[in-house]
């Protein structure tokens, strides 16, 4: 199954256009498109707040990383402050997507 960006007219691809293109090409109705797209993004929410990393072959990976507790200056005052842990989300291509985007 492969989905067609030939005609996004906004330089961003948003759920709404996404779910519009579900229903274009897949023969989906409208209520099925968004709802598909809904429970596709919230399982992966779910699954980064559990700390799992998300794998798609041949798209990418979300991984979630531990960041450590750090000392910090704030730029308005030069005053240290503590940078406390958090968690982050980074994305990371799978070498098929980068290929295809460097394509010429």
């Amino acid at each position: 199954m492969e989905l067609s960006f030939d005609s996004l007219d906004t330089p961003a691809l948003t759920k709404a256009r996404l779910s519009e293109m579900l229903y274009e090409q897949l023969g989906l109705n409208k209520r099925e498109a968004n709802d598909f797209i809904d429970a596709l993004f919230e399982q992966i929410v779910r699954e980064l707040v559990k700390g799992e990393d998300i794998k798609l072959t041949g798209f990418g990976s979300f991984e979630v990383r531990n960041k450590p507790a750090r000392p910090g200056r704030n730029p308005r005052t030069g005053e240290a402050v503590l940078i406390h842990p958090r968690r982050a989300i980074t994305f990371r291509a799978s070498p098929q997507l980068r290929a295809q985007i460097n394509k010429d």
